[in-house]
């Protein structure tokens, strides 16, 4: 940690849609006696207001939160906020979605089955101006972009078309991800056709069985890491 934050309280700002988790994460965290200031978000919107009203060092935010997605949270983030850092905190060990979530403008992607001394490791390297991803994401995505592991079929796909992917996986009807992300269903049936196209399936039961590989149905847990020293439920 750097004299500057040695010297003062940190202030972070918990954004995860599931109440279970942020408590989980705040007890993780309390036993780090009074380094931190905790706020909590339950929507990538509420993350915005929270910004607005105060100053934060450190946003840690999941991909997968309703209306907004954790992409697009940190996109705004960093257009609005540059200064403040944004750890990822999902159940996405895929690298496609660290890769993206680093050209966001992330500085830490650790997943919710990490044990609870990296999460409080990460937490101490992003909000001191470092960058913290596990040796073995690093390794994953270093071998797809020097080309040594294949890109991932998630590639060909936008943001926008990667959350719809997640949440039809998930089991959302057309109409509640329309209404999820501000969208038309015609605009939504356009982007799942467009999906379909990208990834030469046939069917949504095709769709739904590539989403199962692709383990985007881990996406919205209900428990959060453990405080114990090894791995927590996921």
């Amino acid at each position: 940690m750097n004299g500057d934050l040695a010297h003062h309280q940190l202030r972070l700002l918990l954004v995860d849609d599931h109440t279970v988790v942020r408590e989980g994460l705040k007890r993780l965290l309390d036993p780090q006696g009074n380094q931190w200031f905790i706020t909590e978000a339950g929507t990538g919107f509420q993350a915005l207001e929270c910004l607005r009203r105060a100053t934060f060092d450190l946003v840690i935010a999941d991909l997968s939160l309703p209306g907004m997605s954790g992409l697009d949270l940190i996109h705004r983030i960093k257009e609005t906020y540059p200064g403040v850092a944004v750890l990822v905190l999902t159940m996405h060990s895929e690298e496609q979605y660290a890769l993206r979530a680093f050209q966001a403008g992330a500085s830490g992607y650790v997943t919710k089955d990490s044990a609870s001394e990296e999460l409080v490791a990460a937490v101490r390297k992003v909000a001191s101006g470092g960058v913290f991803v596990t040796a073995m994401l690093a390794e994953r995505v270093v071998q797809q972009l020097n080309g040594r592991r294949p890109a991932s079929d998630l590639s060909m796909l936008s943001n926008r078309e990667l959350e719809i992917l997640r949440r039809i996986v998930a089991g959302e009807r057309m109409v509640d991800i329309a209404d999820a992300l501000h969208l038309s269903i015609k605009t939504v049936s356009t982007h799942k056709t467009r999906i379909l196209e990208k990834l030469q399936l046939d069917s949504t039961a095709a769709l739904i069985r590539f989403g199962l590989e692709h383990q985007l149905d881990q996406a919205d847990p209900a428990t959060a890491p453990g405080p114990g020293p090894g791995p927590g439920p996921g």
